[in-house]
């Protein structure tokens, strides 16, 4: 049964989200489309030039992305804390790169409104700054831009998305390292790359792309990686890039054994410092499904806390948790 927004996505629960959209009528996003021979792979840079404007406007930071064939994903985090300290003219000149400044803000800008116009103005800069920390709102302008400019290339109307987009709640570090490595490992699932390296338009390209300081492509500005207790932000975690690149490229190599399951010997200590089981990790890496399914990934705790919180009795997931966490 379809979810609420508003019940799906809980600041007060988590600021992490691993959100999908898939396009529909057989529609390519890119790459190319097999059945009428037309190659759609120019359209990867519309998204990633799009991303990489919305992650600089908005108060959300991109932890990975994956741009496939016909979906994307993305794994986002919400800095409220990062918009309240806006001015109100950076609220103004965020917002002006989406969306047309209405006359009386502008009045507002010039000092010469009348009180009227001034609260009016006022109101409206304070709704800016909410929408400006929405993932509804995030989503919304990255995938209205591309269902316009791909029914316009297409030459056709009607919709381009299969429906709203998806969205799952990441509930602790464990959850969001998890699902950061699922995203950028798509390619390599779908047998598109070999390597993470490799793996274009994804954020672990990047990210290896970027501690090579090499900057010679549009880039998103990618949430920061660190290992220090004095981390700014009140939601990051102690995971470095090298870590986490460690992670990927282990699950990456696992995934392409012949032996499902099969643990190499070079085991990265990162996984034991998030208390997951190298077993129930590789499966979920696996997965021949869309984890996005899952209304949230947590551990065992942090979803029984979920359920107390939203007053219900079951979550889909409580099996792969189990799985997934040491006990």
């Amino acid at each position: 049964m379809t979810q609420p927004r508003k019940t799906l996505i809980d600041l007060n629960q988590t600021s992490y989200y691993h959100c999908i959209a898939r396009c529909v009528r057989r529609a390519f996003l890119c790459g190319e489309d097999a059945f009428s021979g037309k190659n759609y792979e120019h359209r990867k840079g519309w998204v990633i030039e799009r991303l990489s404007l919305l992650a600089d406007t908005f108060a959300i930071d991109v932890a990975s992305y994956a741009v496939m064939s016909n979906h994307y994903h993305l794994v986002l985090r919400v800095d409220i804390e990062k918009a309240e300290q806006w001015s109100e003219t950076n609220v103004i000149r965020r917002w002006k790169r989406l969306y047309k400044i209405p006359f009386i803000v502008n009045r507002y800008l010039k000092g010469n409104a009348s009180p009227a116009l001034t609260q009016m103005a006022q109101e409206l800069i304070t709704k800016w700054r909410q929408r400006l920390t929405d993932i509804s709102w995030f989503m919304r302008c990255l995938n209205e831009y591309l269902a316009r400019k791909a029914n316009l290339e297409d030459q056709c109307t009607g919709r381009f998305w299969e429906g709203r987009f998806k969205s799952q709640a990441l509930l602790d570090e464990a959850a969001v390292v998890t699902a950061m490595a699922y995203v950028d490992l798509n390619p390599i699932r779908a047998n598109l790359a070999s390597t993470p390296e490799d793996s274009d338009y994804t954020s672990v390209k990047q990210r290896v792309k970027n501690m090579n300081k090499d900057s010679s492509s549009c880039n998103v500005k990618l949430m920061k990686l660190t290992q220090s207790n004095n981390t700014t932000h009140r939601h990051g975690f102690n995971v470095t890039e090298a870590d986490y690149l460690e992670l990927v490229d282990y699950s990456g190599r696992a995934i392409r054994c012949e032996k499902r399951g099969y643990i190499p010997s070079n085991l990265p200590p990162i996984l034991e410092r998030l208390n997951l089981e190298p077993d129930g990790f590789l499966e979920l890496m696996q997965r021949d499904d869309n984890i996005a399914g899952l209304r949230a990934v947590g551990s065992p705790s942090a979803l029984t806390h979920l359920l107390d919180n939203l007053d219900q009795r079951f979550i889909k997931g409580v099996g792969i948790s189990n799985r997934l966490y040491s006990s």
